[in-house]
């Protein structure tokens, strides 16, 4: 999760909205506001960017765009179809909130069975089956950051974690028993806690403009 090319919000600009010396590395950790309550999204600071609660730490990363964005709408209207024909799940894009632990993180997308989701107010309250991020261009939205974050899921409970790789243009699929890779021409494969669930990446990463 990080900034990309083609948007027009600079590290300089949130640098100096922020308070924060150059150079600068995200994610940046914050301070605590007063009143801070991590269930509480509106007790949240804010700002242009995206926050996430890992280890009692509250850490920015500024918005993403270009191709982030645009890969990340694809996985939702691909993932989304899916979910729309089997009600026995539900799906979450745009940094969907869960609290797992005492975290409080967001993923690109997501799907939870819907027996597991109560509600769909304030953040998740389990880990999903399916958890899946995008590469962005900053340091802190690399492969390495992504799987350190894969990591997470899978100690929580996620049983599928997908990792979007724009820079090579290969989708990582990782669970407890391994992981595969898969590129152009090929499917990610049918996992068995969701059936008939397959995509392109071709799809995936499609794009009417050059990036």
């Amino acid at each position: 999760m990080s900034q990309s090319g083609g948007y027009d919000v600079s590290v300089e600009y949130v640098a100096e909205e922020l308070g924060f010396p150059l150079p600068l590395k995200f994610p940046v950790e914050l301070r605590l506001p007063t009143g801070f309550d991590p269930d509480e999204p509106k007790t949240w600071p804010r700002v242009h960017g995206r926050l996430e609660y890992v280890g009692g730490r509250l850490l920015f990363m500024p918005p993403c765009g270009g191709s982030q964005g645009t890969f990340v709408l694809n996985l939702g209207r691909l993932i989304g179809t899916w979910v729309r024909a089997n009600p026995d799940y539900v799906g979450g894009s745009n940094e969907v909130g869960m609290k797992l632990g005492d975290d409080r993180r967001g993923a690109d997308v997501a799907v939870w069975r819907t027996r597991d989701r109560s509600s769909l107010k304030g953040f998740a309250p389990g880990a999903p089956l399916l958890a899946v991020e995008v590469e962005g261009e900053e340091e802190g939205d690399g492969e390495r950051a992504l799987r350190e974050k894969a990591r997470w899921y899978l100690e929580h409970g996620t049983q599928i974690v997908w990792l979007a790789l724009q820079s090579r243009r290969e989708i990582i699929v990782i669970t407890a028993s391994g992981e595969s890779r898969h590129k152009s021409g090929e499917l990610i494969p049918e996992h068995t806690e969701l059936p008939g669930l397959r995509v392109s990446v071709d799809e995936v990463f499609y794009s009417p403009i050059p990036t």
